[in-house]
């Protein structure tokens, strides 16, 4: 059989990569960006009690309305505005299904779309497989700021949609508020669509404030929010995410989605509706990922890699080039090997695979794991 590939240049993904690396090598795996510690296991037991109720058949294509409530509520808890749960939330089957589908839904061939690397790596393939062309803006090490005259010179005709990731993965920073309200300013009057990858809202550190799109009022009328209960309750195996954003927008997202998963896990959904309940399950992970990055931190302190703390995530760059000055990758890969520690090169996010000799590290882990990874750091 003959055919061409819509995504000719895309391989293995870097995770898989290092991930089956750390296991064949029998290494600290601190690169997929992952929990090795259990969810909470009152939920775990919501769970349960919700398929012993008898959800164990199809949810409603829009998810279990109880769960679009508790979201609903979860925004105006937070942000004082909300999305109205029957047609403006969609579970959907993680962040990513809710990214793709999103991209589907509205970009055409040789529609162009702006992102931001370091970018996690979802984004561009599906521009790609949809016919739609990426402009990336690079963003660089350590502080990662936006040039926003930059992304507005890139503006034309051909732009349908801004994708933002904020708090950022794989850098650790966030957008701050004055860089939502460039965004917004240079959206304004347009058709452009704004992607907002907020799936680390809940993960933000030193007092600093995750700006949600939906705080800015012309932003909200033309933005989608997508978001992951896997990052939020330590269980990226349960694939549970959402989708908000206006009506007339949803209303395109759910003609794609009913084609694409129709919908997903409902025992789930019932539990973590009811879970979210009591808000401190959520609003309470920015003390508990702040203090195993400080711990993480602290362990290095007298180390050779260098350091700015994350801003936010479960991530944390560290800069080695007073170490090596060898690509990324092969360092990454020559660490899991010889040194029994996996991380993730950022080289692979960037643009045209700029090396700026740093790599991530994902610290939402035990502390018996982040202690034995320092001792490796700190033994280089």
């Amino acid at each position: 059989m003959k055919h061409v590939s819509k995504l000719p240049n895309v391989a293995t993904t870097i995770f898989t990569t290092m991930s089956n690396l750390a296991k064949e090598h029998n290494a600290i795996n601190l690169s997929q960006g992952f929990p090795n510690f259990k969810s909470d296991q009152k939920l775990i037991d919501l769970v349960v009690k919700a398929m012993n109720s008898g959800f164990n058949q199809y949810a409603p294509m829009l998810g279990a309305l109880t769960l679009r409530e508790a979201i609903s509520a979860k925004f105006q808890n937070l942000y004082q505005t909300t999305y109205n749960p029957d047609n403006e939330i969609v579970i959907t089957c993680g962040a990513t299904q809710a990214i793709f589908t999103i991209i589907s839904t509205f970009i055409h061939s040789g529609d162009e779309v702006i992102l931001f690397k370091p970018a996690y790596d979802c984004y561009e393939p599906a521009i790609t497989v949809n016919g739609g062309k990426p402009i990336a803006i690079q963003l660089n090490y350590p502080n990662y700021k936006v040039d926003w005259k930059r992304v507005e010179s890139q503006i034309n005709q051909k732009t349908k949609m801004i994708i933002i990731n904020t708090p950022q993965n794989p850098c650790g920073t966030i957008f701050s508020k004055e860089d939502m309200l460039e965004l917004e300013r240079i959206t304004k009057d347009t058709n452009i669509i704004v992607l907002s990858d907020e799936v680390y809202e809940h993960m933000v550190f030193d007092g600093l404030t995750h700006q949600s799109a939906c705080l800015f009022p012309d932003l909200k009328k033309r933005t989608f929010i997508t978001a992951s209960f896997g990052k939020t309750f330590h269980n990226t195996g349960w694939k549970l995410g959402y989708c908000c954003g206006p009506k007339e927008l949803m209303k395109e997202f759910i003609k794609v989605h009913q084609f694409n998963v129709y919908c997903v896990n409902h025992p789930t959904q019932i539990a973590i509706a009811e879970y979210m309940s009591d808000p401190s399950n959520y609003t309470s992970l920015s003390q508990l990922f702040q203090q195993k990055r400080d711990l993480f931190l602290d362990a290095i302190k007298c180390s050779k890699f260098k350091s700015i703390p994350s801003q936010a995530t479960y991530f944390q760059v560290l800069d080695y080039s007073e170490i090596t000055d060898e690509n990324d990758v092969e360092y990454a890969k020559r660490l899991t090997k010889e040194n029994g520690l996996a991380a993730i090169p950022l080289s692979v996010f960037n643009d045209n695979n700029l090396d700026e000799k740093v790599l991530r590290f994902c610290f939402a882990k035990t502390d018996e794991t982040l202690l034995n990874a320092a001792k490796i750091l700190n033994s280089i």
